[in-house]
């Protein structure tokens, strides 16, 4: 072989490595790769950037999936936590969780029995706590804060007018549905990510992550009427207002734009007999494509 025949052959390696487009964007959303735990956050992140399927074929992978995967492998990583720490730590926390979604109903249904004055207020504060509050780091910037400010306060105005018209018997019967609304959000998320661990497509996650949505809901609502009927307060009035607050928490909790919540929770403070449920049925319609998202299920 001549060197101008060879000449060719070793030029090619660097034509390759200069036009490697999963190099390229591996050091555009360096930050993302190195911060995920597994490829399916870098999956997540990616949707979130706006890169579909479609997108992916440009980079020679059939889906968004197989594309984080090599992304995954691709990123230089330290030592990472043995996997059964890392297990006992999140049943932990799974654990103290639902013990603190016991404390509100418990407090609310306690100062309720004792007849104390304030045990109307107590319950609504309770019920907004452990309902509405997000759970995870805060937004770093000063928008996001402020639509979360709104959010909590909202929430706190829908739930004190509602209490104040309709009595504690409301407050508590709130207050006693954060157990059952800690539990189904827990089990949405879970399953949710055991879906888009099993899911090669978007698209296929999204088709199966609707119907467990609805699914979640619709306990839900089963175990807010529960509560309602053991506090003895009417259906209609406790479980749209429930379902309102349960929808809020989930949208909050995984990382939902905060304007349209807000605006749902502005329209139940409307002076109208389905306010409330109008509230909760336009938050559902927002909720069922935002919860559909892999990006909707990173770990926050």
């Amino acid at each position: 072989m001549t060197l101008d025949e060879a000449a060719p052959l070793a030029a090619a390696p660097r034509r390759r490595a200069g036009g490697d487009p999963v190099k390229a964007l591996l050091h555009r959303h360096r930050v993302l790769c190195e911060q995920a735990v597994d490829p399916l956050e870098i999956a997540a992140g990616l949707e979130a950037h706006g890169i579909t399927d479609r997108t992916a074929a440009r980079f020679r992978h059939r889906d968004v999936f197989s594309l984080a995967e090599e992304l995954y492998a691709r990123t230089p990583r330290g030592d990472e936590p043995a996997a059964p720490a890392a297990a006992r730590r999140a049943d932990a926390r799974a654990l103290r969780g639902f013990g603190c979604s016991l404390l509100p109903g418990a407090l609310a249904l306690g100062a309720a029995a004792a007849g104390l004055p304030y045990a109307g207020p107590l319950a609504a504060l309770a019920a907004v706590a452990a309902l509405v509050v997000r759970r995870g780091p805060a937004p770093r910037d000063a928008s996001g804060r402020a639509a979360l400010a709104a959010v909590y306060l909202l929430a706190a105005a829908v739930v004190g007018w509602a209490v104040h018209r309709h009595g504690t018997a409301l407050g508590v019967s709130l207050a006693l549905a954060a157990a059952p609304a800690h539990l189904a959000a827990a089990a949405f998320a879970a399953r949710a990510r055991r879906r888009l661990a099993a899911s090669r497509a978007l698209e296929d996650f999204a088709d199966g992550a609707r119907p467990l949505l609805l699914c979640c809901v619709a306990a839900f609502t089963a175990a807010a009427a529960g509560a309602a009927a053991l506090a003895g307060i009417p259906l209609p009035v406790a479980v749209p207002l429930a379902v309102l607050l349960f929808l809020t928490r989930l949208l909050l909790g995984h990382g939902a734009p905060r304007r349209p919540v807000a605006a749902a929770l502005a329209l139940a403070l409307v002076p109208a007999a389905l306010a409330g449920a109008a509230a909760a049925a336009g938050l559902l319609l927002l909720a069922v494509p935002v919860l559909a998202r892999a990006s909707a299920h990173a770990r926050h």
